[in-house]
């Protein structure tokens, strides 16, 4: 929220700025604006009627009355207007519509291997997006931003994925100019580390201001939340720690070119790798997590070292960043508490107590759920923004 009660007279207060302060969803007087923000009373009822015409703002229940007429109370109408949350995965594409507080109201997924190709997997996306906000009862006029999850490095500042490993035919594909000439709404695009971190986030900690979010699957990789936001970095590849160097890793080839990567020794590819060579049959992550459910002991060893290498990079994320909470999550986090009890056993061992006296180390809570509510949430973030409302407020 923005912080404009202690603004300069100088200072115009924006019908952003208005808008802002109704984000929480608290009830508001007129009156009650015009004291926070210093405006008229005239003033804000025109502001107040302009984030009403573009539904953003609707009138709730009355005041208490004083004496004499009742004022009216105005708040963020979270129904008015729904964003399209898009989680495009290795094997699979998820979408969901949500109201403008990430509650999803329709949702969607097919599975699609997302080396069939851009142009391929965004048509999809676009049909099938176009047919669920059709299907929420809403009009495309009521759609006012895309948010985008893919499975690999993003450049924050295009959208576009740069170098991904898994995805053939998508380097520096424009995906926004792709989906926004379909939707006809800002599409905004970031990887899917990050967008697991914003729904986690939104779901289970949404009081956490600190937080880290861990993917532990083919790659691994993280989300970086500090001050209550989400750190992308100068280029987008904040959380990149799957190509950190760990100590027991050092002739290890990785996929990246380097040696002694923390994914070539701990992401579910490198631990099916790994117990295939003592013989096991051990086809890929699911297996691993197989194994161990079964209560295999070289598959459980193996994850649990696996767990303390995690550990060994995470420990240096701690003292740098200090977070509140570290979530582990993709498919590896279904081999129960033994990845986990890894990661705690060097993270506490090495860790000052400073940092972990109220350190959480925990699965995920929402699983798979995350990516789209995430891509959701990203799209709110910039459709609720104080320069798209002022954009709004113009165009409108």
């Amino acid at each position: 929220m923005v912080d404009i009660s202690g603004a300069s007279p100088l200072r115009t207060v924006a019908t952003s700025d208005l808008f802002q302060i109704l984000r929480d969803g608290t009830p508001r007087t007129r009156a009650e604006l015009a004291a926070i923000t210093g405006l008229a009373r005239s003033t804000v009822a025109l502001r107040v009627d302009a984030l009403m015409r573009l539904g953003l703002v609707s009138p709730t229940a009355d005041a208490a009355s004083t004496g004499g007429r009742p004022s009216s109370q105005f708040a963020l109408d979270a129904r008015g207007k729904v964003v399209l949350g898009v989680d495009i995965g290795a094997s699979h594409i998820h979408l969901a519509v949500s109201d403008l507080t990430g509650r999803i109201l329709a949702e969607d997924s097919t599975p699609m291997a997302v080396s069939s190709g851009p142009d391929a997997v965004l048509d999809w996306v676009a049909i099938a997006g176009a047919a669920l906000v059709d299907g929420a009862v809403r009009s495309p006029s009521d759609l006012l931003a895309v948010g985008v999850g893919l499975p690999g490095p993003v450049e924050h500042s295009t959208g576009r994925p740069i170098n991904p490993p898994i995805m053939p035919g998508w380097d520096r594909f424009d995906v926004p100019a792709a989906l926004t000439s379909r939707f006809g709404v800002p599409v905004l695009v970031d990887n899917d580390v990050n967008i697991m971190a914003l729904g986690e986030r939104e779901l289970a900690w949404p009081d956490v201001e600190h937080l880290i979010f861990v993917k532990v699957a083919t790659g691994i990789g993280a989300g970086v939340i500090s001050g209550g936001f989400l750190q992308r970095g100068a280029q987008g590849i904040a959380g990149d720690i799957g190509h950190v160097q760990i100590s027991r890793g050092r002739d290890v080839l990785c996929r990246c070119g380097n040696h002694g990567c923390l994914e070539a020794l701990a992401s579910g590819r490198a631990l099916a790798q790994a117990l295939r060579d003592t013989g096991l049959d051990a086809d890929g992550a699911q297996a691993v997590i197989d194994l161990v459910k079964r209560g295999n002991l070289e598959a459980i060893q193996a994850v649990r070292q696996a767990g303390r290498d995690l550990g060994e990079v995470l420990t240096t994320c701690v003292s740098l960043m200090n977070p509140s909470v570290i979530v582990i999550g993709g498919s590896m986090a279904q081999a129960g508490e033994h990845l986990i009890a890894g990661v705690r056993e060097v993270i506490y061992t090495r860790s000052t107590p400073l940092a972990t006296q109220h350190l959480h180390i925990t699965h995920s809570s929402v699983g798979p759920q995350a990516a789209v509510v995430g891509a959701a949430m990203l799209a709110i973030h910039f459709a609720l923004s104080p320069e798209r409302v002022d954009a709004m407020v113009t165009a409108g």
